[in-house]
Order: structure tokens, then sequence, then C-alpha cells
């Protein structure tokens, strides 16, 4: 499977009506798509409706938001609806874990490596950098942060998402508080240069779509730049905290 981000309601991610980026390209260019999920195929039918998904997120928000109250963190509620906008890109999983390498090398005061294999991220959690940094950072993203809801304080902690897995969850104010610092920690990019990433770096091609539409396979190199692919999922990231923040979103995690 592999990784998309997306931010947006709740309630529209688990009534699975939106797209994904590269089911979006597919649709726009003529070609078909099947989203594979964890139990297989998501087909159109197997959609929740969405009448009954609205209360079930709202429920959820509410007693996560009594819960944080409790425990003394007073947390604003975001409006849940099914026809809000969404914003949506796909790090997948090597130049996610480059981000997070980016991060846990920032941390300890080490250089990135020159280059990674295809497919490293499978490996990610026995990289010794990252199992000092995972100790020392206090960050969401090493602590594996998979929600971050609009909140405008920093913090994280645990508790099950709507389906009731255990999931780390953060708060957009602390993710952008994040990237702020290692951005300053390691490249200094304006913001104009950090949203041209996910054109200027990345992974190479892989395809090349012909005149007639046919798509010509081209070898994918064995090796991969961790810096390129650090940046090129540091600018999706990006983009998904400042459409969170302008339309009071969560951000998470797809695959």
């Amino acid at each position: 499977m592999g990784l998309d981000l997306y931010a947006g309601t709740l309630t529209r991610y688990y009534a699975r009506d939106w797209m994904t980026a590269t089911q979006r390209w597919a649709e726009e260019n003529g070609y078909g798509y099947d989203r594979i999920g964890p139990d297989g195929p998501m087909e159109q039918e197997q959609k929740p409706d969405p009448a009954q998904v609205l209360p079930a997120i709202e429920g959820w928000r509410d007693s996560l938001l009594a819960a944080l109250k409790n425990g003394g963190t007073d947390c604003p509620a975001w409006p849940e609806s099914i026809d809000a906008p969404y914003y949506t890109d796909k790090p997948d999983w090597d130049a996610w874990h480059a981000l997070l390498l980016a991060a846990a090398c920032s941390t300890c005061g080490e250089q990135l490596p020159s280059t990674v294999e295809r497919g490293w991220h499978q490996k990610f959690g026995d990289i010794p950098v990252v199992q000092r940094a995972s100790r020392e950072n206090k960050g969401s993203l090493l602590a594996g942060a998979e929600l971050w809801l609009p909140f405008p304080e920093p913090f994280w902690f645990q508790c099950p998402n709507p389906l009731g897995n255990q999931i780390t969850i953060s708060t957009t104010a602390g993710l952008r508080k994040e990237l702020e610092g290692l951005n300053t920690a390691l490249w200094q990019a304006p913001e104009e240069e950090v949203l041209s990433w996910p054109c200027t770096q990345g992974y190479p091609a892989t395809g090349q779509v012909m005149p007639d539409g046919s798509i010509r396979h081209i070898e994918a190199p064995p090796q991969l730049d961790p810096v390129s692919l650090a940046k090129y999922a540091y600018a999706i990231l990006w983009e998904a905290v400042t459409f969170s923040e302008e339309h009071q979103v969560p951000i998470l995690l797809d695959y």
C-alpha cells in the first residue's frame, strides 16, 4: 500500500468521499484506477452512508474534547461536514521516511546519507540515529503521529481513532512549529522555494505519457536522494498544514 496525506474533515475522509492525487490524475487523463485498502479493493458500494458517518465523527470529536478538557486542556471544536473542501497529495513511504530521517539527523546533529535504496523505509526503525532521536525528540513526527487536529497549541497524545485503533495524535500548531524548526536547521528555504519542491524534488520519473496517451516505462534507479525526498515530503506536509489552518480541518496519513 502507498502513503497519501489528507487534510479535510474526518467525515468526508471516513465516508470515502475524496480522491487521492493518483486517483484524480487517472480520472482526469482517462485511466482506470482501483484503490486497494487493507481489506482489498475499495469499491463504490463499500462506501459508508455519510448520514451515519457525520454523527459518529461528531460524537468521537466531542468525546475527545471532553476528555482533553477533563485533563486540563480546553480545545475548540473543529467543524465537521461531508462537503467541505479537502487537500491531498502523495509523499509515499520513501519520501515520508526521508523527512523523518531528516528530523532524526537534525535532532542528533548528523548528516543525511548521500543515497538510500528504493524501499529503504522498511528498515527505518533499525537505523541507529532514528533510535537515538526517537528517545530524545519530543515532536509528533518521530513520535509516529498519524493524525493532527486543528488546535492552537502544540502537544501530542495517544488515544483511539474513530475506528477504535490506538494511534498518536498531535496538533497542526505543533506540526507547523516542527516544520519551521526543521527548515531553519537544515535548509533556511523561503516559502516560495518550499512551494516549488513538489515539482523540483522527490522521486525520479518512472514513466512518460506519450502523445497517443500511452505510458512509456522508464527504469527506476535503485538509489534515491534522501535530501530531495525529504524536501518533497516536507513541501506536501507544509501545504497540508496551511490548508488545515485556513479551513480548520484535521490532517491524517492514509495507507
